[in-house]
């Protein structure tokens, strides 16, 4: 074998290998026997919009993970909490509002040679690469589940006004509009326009002074 490619196979099982840093968590300590445990605590700051189109955790934020780490028969059991901030837009008032997200986490990631990996589709299961986890893809998962999809800035926002499109939050009690039946708008112009409106200048009499 040449220098050249014993160079190459190097680098190919090395670049499978990502930092155990921010969604990616390397197991190798934890070993395989069933019942070994350890925690995890750890703040991930997010690269990219995580969520919905009206409500996500925004680029920048920073996601709180407690996690528990255990292996069992079939690969290890991931459980705990991912909790961070959150940034959408009502989807009543059209408003930009602020929150929070707290996710409940449990997921099987299966050995790469287990039953499980041999019995079941790509994605179906989370899969064990190099003695590692990636949480990503089950945190996008979950924000898809946990998130609704015509969120709210609070649970009784009266949304906007019909007529003007004027937030009815800030409008006032009294805010409203006189609204006349198209059918009697014709009328309506022509009482004003005739000699006999009542108009006090038209010259005309009223009949009841006869």
């Amino acid at each position: 074998m040449s220098a050249g490619s014993g160079s190459a196979s190097r680098p190919r099982t090395a670049s499978r290998r990502r930092p155990d840093a921010g969604f990616v968590i390397d197991v190798s300590s934890l070993g395989r026997r069933p019942g070994t445990m350890k925690e995890l605590r750890r703040t991930v700051q997010v690269a990219e919009r995580l969520g919905l189109e009206m409500i996500a955790v925004p680029v920048g934020a920073e996601l709180d993970l407690d996690l528990r780490l255990q292996a069992v028969s079939e690969g290890v059991l991931v459980t705990g909490t991912v909790t961070g901030p959150t940034a959408g837009e009502c989807s009543r008032c059209l408003e930009p509002f602020t929150g929070s997200v707290d996710l409940s986490v449990t997921e099987l990631f299966a050995y790469p040679d287990s039953a499980t990996e041999q019995t079941t589709e790509e994605d179906e299961v989370h899969r064990l690469v190099d003695d590692q986890i990636d949480l990503e893809p089950v945190v996008i998962d979950l924000l898809g589940l946990e998130f609704p999809l015509q969120p709210l800035c609070t649970p009784d926002c009266p949304g906007l006004c019909a007529e003007c499109g004027v937030r009815m939050a800030i409008a006032g009690p009294d805010h409203g509009h006189e609204i006349l039946d198209p059918r009697w708008a014709g009328l309506a112009r022509f009482a004003t326009e005739s000699p006999g409106g009542g108009n006090p200048d038209s010259g005309v009499a009223d009949p009841g002074d006869r």
